[in-house]
């Protein structure tokens, strides 16, 4: 079959690669309709994500139809339409019966390299290096999905892959980051990062009763976005942000604060960020947390800092003082996918939210290379690509 592989920093691929097989009875093969580059796999893009090996099939945000089943597989028939999480996850262990799926105890085969870096390791994810199972990513035509009696959901026939699409991660993400401000009716909620994921969290806070969103980016296109969902929107180019959201809550700060930028920031943002990717870029440190530092010092006293931007390493001068004096909630992860599915689907179908809104490109598998280039780079206005087999 055809596939985008990863060939080292900045070399993308489409390739012949080998055809999946069921290799267990509780498997499932899918034929790809629609796959998306995420933000995500920028950081495989940019040689930031140890443990990718040449010729890995990259992909995590993946839908289509059932082709092939395990023996075991009662839930899903040939010719179902389902979206599959990103997260791959068993469905028996102790945190998947807890319904955090993400932290599944036996869909990673290579859990020593995750306690390597970790000291413990999460569940196995897509095309996602052989720290997190070394599994074939679903930018390619077909692929074989792990445990599918628990991950793939059925998508009726009513929506469209556009619509359905983005049920794989970067909805429940934006919907995690904003449920875990615990956000009361009124609350100011402020968002880091208007990509894809920021404009799922800015329209999941206001779902859930934010007054108040406050979009921090400097593209103009992601503003744009965020502006048409209700947000006021800083351009952290113009502005202290940390001075502007104090100033413009009356300096109290916001209720809660979303992180969807996670380790790479825009290293021209501040000095901070700057002096933060000169360290990465000597191995004086693995991740860039100036974004953090802003979150948190915009926070108000007992406000909730979510953080669903991707770190992976450690943290330097990150303001600790300043969250435990101040009494800050953290809560952060990689979202439990399927704890998610059945309630966001049915936000979907009630017409709440249509996640769609947020493509800006679409090409065939082959355009791949192109549209990495396109989205890292953030040319033609380019915020979310869909890649169609």
């Amino acid at each position: 079959m055809r596939a985008l592989a990863y060939r080292g920093k900045g070399r993308i691929q489409y390739d012949t690669v080998p055809d999946p097989k069921i290799e267990h009875t509780r498997d499932a093969i899918i034929k790809v309709t629609s796959c998306a580059i995420c933000g995500s796999d920028l950081h495989i893009y940019d040689g930031m994500i140890p443990h990718m090996h040449d010729g890995d099939v990259l992909g995590h945000e993946t839908m289509g139809e059932v082709v092939e089943l395990g023996s075991d597989i009662t839930n899903l028939r040939v010719g179902d339409r389902v979206v599959v999480p990103f997260t791959i996850s068993c469905g028996d262990c102790f945190f998947c019966k807890r319904g955090l799926f993400s932290g599944c105890e036996r869909s990673n085969p290579n859990q020593h390299l995750a306690r390597d870096m970790w000291k413990n390791s999460p569940a196995g994810l897509f095309g996602y290096s052989h720290a997190l199972g070394g599994y074939a990513g679903g930018q390619a035509e077909y692929l074989r999905v792990p445990f599918a009696d628990v991950g793939p959901i059925k998508v009726p026939d009513n929506l469209s892959d556009d619509q359905a699409l983005f049920l794989s991660d970067i909805l429940p993400t934006g919907w995690m980051g904003a449920e875990h401000c615990d956000i009361r009716d009124g609350d100011t909620i402020a968002v880091w990062g208007c990509g894809p994921v920021g404009q799922m969290a800015i329209r999941s806070a206001f779902l859930m009763g934010a007054g108040r969103v406050i979009a921090i980016d400097s593209v103009p296109e992601r503003l744009a976005m965020a502006a048409d969902a209700g947000a006021e929107c800083l351009n952290y180019s113009d502005f202290d942000v940390v001075d502007e959201i104090l100033s413009r809550t009356g300096g109290r700060g916001a209720d809660g604060c979303i992180d969807c930028v996670g380790s790479e920031p825009d290293p021209f943002g501040t000095v901070g960020a700057f002096i933060d990717r000169v360290k990465v870029a000597t191995l004086l440190a693995t991740d860039g947390p100036s974004v953090l530092r802003q979150v948190i010092e915009s926070c108000r006293n007992w406000g909730n800092v979510s953080i669903v931007g991707v770190y992976g390493g450690y943290l330097d001068k990150v303001p600790m003082g300043s969250a435990v004096n101040r009494g800050l909630t953290f809560r952060m992860g990689q979202t439990p996918v399927q704890r998610y599915l059945p309630r966001l689907l049915s936000v979907i179908e009630e017409g709440r939210l249509d996640p769609s809104f947020v493509i800006t490109h679409k090409g065939r598998l082959e355009d791949g290379p192109d549209l990495y280039r396109a989205f890292r780079d953030k040319l033609d206005g380019c915020v979310k690509v869909v890649l169609t087999p």
